[in-house]
């Protein structure tokens, strides 16, 4: 058992790894202190502050009182997506312990954390207080509705420390060919070029895979007929992300119950073999005050 037990524990840190590396919204995760338990297990709150502006200052009377209103909206939980399978122990014994840490390891990065993503940036589009449908098709006219978007969220006094840009693999290739940024690698004499960029003036820049940037998606229960694949698909009233400039504190995302559980040949009931769960119990909300601080910018098709 003492075996087993130290190759759950190795197979679970490679599992953590590879979803820190490979989830595109990650660094968009709240932390525990800026939510509550709601009043059932199912709901969490979110605070929400109400200020008063200035008034004139009286010498005789002094200040003028005003009201602080803090609320916490109460927000239910929609995402609750799980998944089982087994791996036999001769055919784990077979492949050198490599089978059961490599079927886990792709299912945590080809299936679960992209729906995460894509989850989630459906939700902050569909939350998104300016909605623009165009085709950029050249890097021009992306440069363009980027500048656009800066001046909307600008006049709408979203901070501009802070901001993400989202944009899609192929929309970045054509901002990257227009913008024309180069930058020389090692002491500049070598010829070598990297056209890369992380950020765009001024904001970070995450480039999205098309199949986990949609305005809309389909989730299948796995177990349906149909669905029996499980995972998501670009709903049919779904469209194509071209970017999404956002600022952090307009949204609430967060993984209120992740379970990633191993069950070794021992004690499995049902099989000689492996058992792998994972469940996560998440969401992600558009705060109700601050939807200006998100702009969605998709494809017409």
């Amino acid at each position: 058992m003492a075996n087993a037990i130290s190759l759950i524990t190795k197979y679970l840190a490679v599992l953590d790894e590879i979803y820190q590396f490979s989830s595109k919204t990650a660094i968009l995760d709240a932390g525990k202190t800026m939510i509550q338990a709601g009043s059932e297990a199912n709901k969490v709150k979110i605070a929400k502050i109400a200020l008063q502006g200035l008034g004139d200052y009286d010498r005789n009377t002094g200040y003028v009182s005003g009201d602080v209103t803090l609320t916490w909206e109460e927000h239910t939980f929609s995402q609750d997506r799980g998944r089982t399978f087994t791996i036999d122990a001769v055919d784990n014994i077979e492949s050198a312990n490599l089978a059961f840490g490599k079927v886990s390891g792709e299912f945590v990065r080809t299936k679960s954390t992209p729906e995460f993503d894509a989850y989630r940036m459906a939700a902050y589009q569909d939350g998104a207080g300016t909605k623009v449908s165009a085709d950029l098709s050249t890097g021009a006219l992306i440069l363009a509705a980027i500048d656009v978007a800066t001046g909307v969220m600008d006049d709408a006094e979203v901070p501009e420390e802070g901001r993400l840009l989202y944009i899609a693999n192929a929309k970045y290739n054509l901002l990257k060919a227009e913008a024309t940024i180069q930058r020389r690698i090692g002491d500049g004499n070598d010829g070598t070029f990297d056209r890369r960029f992380r950020t765009f003036d001024g904001m970070t820049l995450v480039k999205m895979p098309k199949t986990r940037f949609y305005t809309a998606i389909t989730q299948y229960d796995g177990s349906t007929p149909g669905q029996e694949a499980g995972g998501y698909i670009k709903d049919a009233a779904g469209y194509d992300g071209n970017f999404l400039m956002m600022h952090p504190s307009s949204i609430m995302q967060t993984m209120k119950h992740a379970v990633t559980k191993i069950i070794s040949p021992e004690v499995n009931q049902d099989s000689d073999g492996w058992k792998y769960y994972f469940r996560a119990y998440h969401d992600a909300w558009v705060l109700e005050n601050k939807t200006d601080g998100l702009y969605s910018h998709y494809h017409t098709s």
